[in-house]
């Protein structure tokens, strides 16, 4: 497996790698339009996913009803709350996943709203502008967003918990409401082929052509969808639609969490973290540890044996008892005695 990534590293640094360009078409306060070039399908998709449901971004997660004399259910209510974006500090509160307090809530992770209205004699529309927040950078995009309309005398009495959170687990915690991109598209007019019939430009809902010298010419290629509408409707087949499969026009929007650069840069960090756990998992890729040297085991030495002295101990002889040498002397004397 390792000579394998080893293969495909030397193949791309022979064909040469290239760094990705990223020009800025046009921005305003919550839309980002870039020309990303040099870049695969796979790597931008990778990107647009993670920018949607893995960006972070403040919404509320817990709703405490204390009194509700609307016409609506708390579930309602609740609902309604847990759906209004919120303006998102990144460098303020941590995912309650890896906060200290483990999911408990505290400053670092949790940020406190309270709501307490009564409709007066006309009636009352409460909005998100009644929403009373504890921190002032963690407030409603807009403060006109309707939540519950009151009779006279009706009270609503809230306390609601916003939470750091992505777009994985639920919607409402998406920072963007598109992130969308395309493939430049490249078109081009052969004049000499071109009859001047006009059928391209009136088939062109994105107004790509326009007619000059009594020939169609391209005026606005970056608005072309390539539906290609226009090479349908041209008999002479004058035009010819392509596009670059490395480079793309992408389209950032915000819900109002946070500026459309801030998002695209924490998506980036969120991705940049995501490479660096893939590699650690790799076989082969893994940072080198230099260990230390293991000491070198010594070989076993045999026990030493001693050898035993052999001990020979000499066998006494059996002692004569009396007993029977007196009886031989007694038999030599009669012996004796009978030979005289």
């Amino acid at each position: 497996m390792v000579e394998e990534y080893n293969e495909v590293e030397r193949r791309a640094s022979k064909r040469g790698r290239q760094d990705m360009k990223i020009t800025v078409l046009e921005k305003t306060e919550d839309t980002l339009t870039l020309r990303v070039e040099e870049v695969r399908p796979g790597l931008m998709n990778a990107i647009r996913r993670i920018i949607i449901a893995e960006t972070p971004s403040m919404a509320i997660e817990e709703v405490v009803i204390l009194e509700n004399q609307s016409p609506l259910f708390d579930e309602i209510i609740a609902h309604r709350l847990g759906l209004v974006p919120l303006t998102t500090n990144f460098d303020t509160y941590v995912l309650s996943s890896e906060c200290t307090c483990e999911g408990a809530g505290c400053h670092l992770c949790q940020a406190g709203f309270t709501m307490e209205v009564e409709a007066p004699e006309d009636g009352f529309l409460a909005t998100t502008g009644d929403l009373k927040p504890q921190d002032p950078d963690t407030v409603p995009v807009s403060d006109k967003i309707p939540i519950a309309k009151m009779a006279k005398g009706q009270r609503i009495v809230v306390e609601a918990y916003a939470r750091l959170g992505i777009g994985l687990d639920h919607a409402k915690w998406q920072p963007v409401s598109t992130m969308a991109y395309k493939m430049i598209p490249h078109v081009e007019v052969d004049a000499k082929k071109c009859d001047g019939c006009k059928e391209c430009v009136n088939a062109c809902f994105r107004q790509v052509f326009k007619m000059q010298d009594n020939k169609a010419v391209v005026v606005d290629e970056m608005n072309c969808t390539m539906c290609n509408l226009c090479v349908e409707t041209c008999d002479v087949q004058a035009i010819k639609v392509t596009y670059d499969e490395n480079s793309f026009i992408v389209t950032i929007e915000s819900t109002g969490a946070a500026p459309p650069e801030q998002i695209v840069e924490k998506g980036l960090d969120v991705f940049r973290k995501k490479y660096e756990e893939l590699i650690k998992l790799l076989p082969g890729r893994a940072p080198k540890v230099t260990a230390k040297p293991k000491a070198k085991k010594a070989a076993p030495t045999k026990p030493k044996t001693t050898k035993k002295k052999k001990t020979t101990t000499k066998k006494k002889a059996p002692k004569k008892s009396k007993t029977t040498s007196t009886k031989k002397k007694a038999a030599s004397k009669s012996k004796k005695k009978k030979s005289k």
